[in-house]
């Protein structure tokens, strides 16, 4: 696993949301939580995937209609190490909504 160096408020939000739940995300709903844009957004889980902090899969949920969507959860290490950064990054990430917006499944 590499070090990502600098952390920016973006990741650690994104490293939140992930860290958030036992579940895979994707990408439109990592980008409706943190309330960032997607081209912050699929940029850093490209970047947090080569580093080795998060695997991707695409769903294939045969039952939902729409496109497959790519699902991101992060790896054991990268869980330890997206702790450490939000414990790090304290209060100073952007504030993400205080309840789940609803998210098409």
């Amino acid at each position: 696993m590499e070090p990502l160096g600098r952390l920016g408020g973006a990741t650690v939000d994104v490293l939140g949301v992930l860290l958030e739940s036992d579940q895979p995300r994707w990408g439109l709903e990592i980008i409706k939580l943190t309330g960032r844009p997607s081209g912050s957004v699929y940029p850093l889980l490209d970047r947090l995937e080569r580093a080795g902090w998060v695997t991707s899969s695409w769903d294939d949920d045969s039952e939902r209609r729409g496109p497959r969507r790519r699902m991101y959860v992060l790896t054991p290490g990268g869980a330890l190490e997206a702790a450490k950064a939000c414990a790090k990054a304290g209060g100073r990430t952007k504030a993400r909504p205080a309840t789940r917006p609803e998210v098409a499944r």
